[in-house]
């Protein structure tokens, strides 16, 4: 069974969905909108958040809930106390997500490194259009060992490595998280 934290549902932004998230990035969101309407000085981010906050932990019926459904009823609470112009800016943020790269070098298979590649870059694109800017990644070293085709860490691991943390960087991906080596 998968704990939601404060009984907020899951996120489903894109194909993934995020289960383990604070709500810093919805502050963040409501503010750049904000900006965008020349409102610098919004003085009511913080109560707004957290009255989205209640709605997930308390009032949303749903168990997921697609990021683009959220960012159109913050919409409608913007509009209904008056902020018209501000919901016009709003633009959907997600929450920081965490893909792990080992599925994606399995269904690219051994030595197929140009196919790993592509489905990665295709997963990005996706991400970034539904809003994910903060994407972190899983499975660095077993994806590599995957694409190298060994099953003992070697140099030409080291090199694929090497290959895929330089793509995250050219990508302008965040620092690949080293969980589980």
């Amino acid at each position: 069974m998968i704990s939601f934290i404060g009984n907020r549902p899951a996120l489903q932004i894109g194909r993934h969905q995020v289960f383990d998230y604070d709500t810093k990035w919805l502050e963040d969101a409501l503010q750049r909108a904000a900006q965008a309407a020349n409102h610098e000085d919004f003085p009511l981010v913080a109560e707004i958040r957290n009255g989205i906050e209640l709605y997930l932990e308390s009032k949303c019926p749903l168990r997921l809930l697609h990021l683009e459904d959220l960012f159109e009823r913050m919409r409608k609470m913007l509009i209904k106390i008056g902020c018209e112009n501000i919901a016009e800016k709003l633009r959907p943020l997600a929450p920081p997500v965490t893909i792990c790269l080992i599925r994606a070098a399995e269904s690219a298979g051994n030595g197929f490194e140009l196919a790993f590649f592509e489905t990665l870059r295709s997963e990005l694109t996706e991400l970034r259009e539904a809003g994910a800017e903060n994407i972190r990644f899983t499975g660095l070293r077993e994806s590599a060992l995957i694409l190298s085709r060994r099953t003992k860490w070697t140099k030409h691991c080291n090199r694929m490595l090497h290959e895929i943390e330089t793509f995250l960087d050219a990508n302008k991906c965040n620092s690949p998280l080293r969980v589980g080596g």
